[in-house]
């Protein structure tokens, strides 16, 4: 199963000319194409979908098969110096680590490389020939679930220990830590990191390969990534439901009382957050960033969408909404109860309706103080006397990365220009990644490098996800440039 690159496509990585390729990225390649890119096909057929999506995954057993046979996958490469074991805690979902001794004599460092291989549900609306659970390759996309989010990570990680030793260049310790709950917001993480802390050791350098990218023709660095406090919202105005024509406009409509409330801390109008706490500055160095991608990239700094024809946009233009989609909070409802489907809704007054409600917060939030802002609004003087109630999810941290120490510098510039053929480029993501924030409370000296493939219509989290195959091999490569400069 080939991995090279489409021929017809403009933007591809490595395409620095035949004979001159990185011997790295080469290298690199040659995992994937020896038996990377068939497991990884092998692991979207398992459907470990993270616990906040399936209350039973530990009777499914779907999450611990799919750690067991990414363990298996690299025991079987047999890197020099490697080890690797599923670790469990009653009670959690397991942790695959993955150990590689230092060679080249440079036993001091250590680097540890983060991933995950839990799953968002799969969605319907997956075009025809498609299925989340069902891998298809068509070109450089490999369709299915989890591909790109965030089920390339391990093979990445070891086809750039493996690109390495191939080539005889030393690297550091590496530690490849891949979790199971961080679509659920990472819950099960801090619990690890506190049993194994002895093994891990104090990494130097934390790489996190689940992050995004612009484009698909260079090394993207991601320099802030946004918060998300989720809740669900319930408005209950009847014990049962009842005859509509009985009720309506004698009992008040559950729906719109729960949109009153909304309204408390939402602009109805504009879709402003109208709750202080989830404001923050824009640090300038993150303007003169986001001026310069939108200067590149021009309406497609902000991102590309399925919008439906005609659909305004929000924010006055590209650089405008780039903001906003990574330094501005807002609301989106993600679910329903007490809603039944129109097909089956008669003519009843329901006696509740709840919303799930995911609000995206800025970097440097602070996501407790926010959180509480946000209940005091929505629980005080409950409108026309309804029983209106809240229930939390673990809130994630937002992360704004530091500055890069000069050797970190000139190794991200150097593996993409070898790896791609085009200087690397930074950008903020919209999303979250609570493992960035955790990690960076507990080992605040390391260099944190946050980067991925999740590129220009992949859609993680929706239908259609697919990995762009060569992205995830240059990025291979990158990262065994970058495991070589560690000093």
């Amino acid at each position: 199963m080939s991995v090279d690159a489409d021929p017809d496509t403009t933007k591809t990585p490595g395409s620095k000319g035949a004979g001159l390729e990185d011997g790295l990225l080469r290298a690199a390649r040659s995992c994937f194409e020896t038996g990377g890119l068939q497991a990884l096909c092998e692991l979207t057929r398992v459907a470990c979908v993270s616990p906040a999506y399936d209350a039973d995954w530990l009777e499914r057993g779907e999450i611990l098969r799919a750690a067991g046979m990414l363990a298996e996958w690299f025991e079987g490469r047999a890197l020099e110096g490697s080890s690797v074991e599923v670790v469990t805690i009653e009670g959690r979902t397991p942790l695959l680590l993955a150990e590689v001794g230092a060679t080249g004599g440079r036993p001091r460092s250590t680097a540890l490389v983060y991933g995950h291989l839990d799953k968002q549900p799969p969605l319907g609306g997956w075009r025809e020939g498609l299925q989340a659970f069902e891998p298809v390759l068509e070109g450089d996309r490999l369709y299915g679930r989890g591909t790109a989010d965030d089920g390339y990570s391990l093979f990445a990680a070891t086809a750039a220990i493996e690109a390495l030793q191939r080539e005889g260049a030393g690297h550091p310790r590496v530690v490849v830590l891949i979790e199971a709950s961080e679509e659920s917001g990472s819950p099960d993480l801090p619990a690890y990191l506190d049993a194994l802390s002895s093994r891990i050791g104090r990494p130097s350098v934390v790489v996190c390969l689940d992050s995004g990218c612009a484009t698909y023709d260079r090394l993207w660095v991601t320099t802030s990534l946004r918060g998300v406090i989720s809740a669900t919202l319930r408005v209950e105005v009847l014990e049962q439901g009842v005859h509509s024509g009985a009720a309506g406009g004698i009992v008040p409509s559950s729906f719109r009382l729960l949109r009153r409330l909304l309204d408390r801390i939402e602009d109805p109008s504009t879709g402003e957050m109208l709750v202080p706490e989830l404001h923050v500055p824009l640090p300038e160095r993150r303007r003169l960033e986001i001026e310069r991608l939108v200067e590149e990239l021009g309406e497609a700094a902000a991102g590309t969408f399925p919008s439906v024809p005609g659909l305004e946009l929000s924010g006055a233009g590209p650089l405008d909404r780039v903001v906003r989609g990574t330094w501005e909070p807002s609301l989106s409802v993600t679910g329903a109860d007490g809603l039944p489907p129109v097909g089956e809704a008669g003519n009843v007054l329901r006696p509740f309706t709840a919303l799930k409600l995911s609000i995206r917060t800025p970097p440097t939030c602070d996501v407790a103080a926010a959180a509480a802002a946000l209940e005091e609004r929505l629980l005080a003087d409950p409108p026309e006397g309804a029983r209106v109630s809240l229930a939390w999810d673990s809130p994630g941290s937002g992360w704004e990365s530091p500055e890069p120490s000069p050797w970190l510098d000139e190794a991200l510039e150097e593996a993409s220009l070898e790896c791609f053929g085009r200087p690397p480029g930074a950008i903020g993501v919209g999303g979250s990644i609570p493992f960035l924030a955790e990690l960076s409370s507990r080992f605040p000296g390391a260099q944190l490098v946050a980067t991925g493939v999740l590129g220009p219509e992949s859609n993680a989290h929706g239908p259609n996800e697919f990995l762009h195959v060569p992205t995830a091999v240059a990025l291979a490569g990158c990262l065994a440039h970058l495991l070589r400069a560690v000093p």
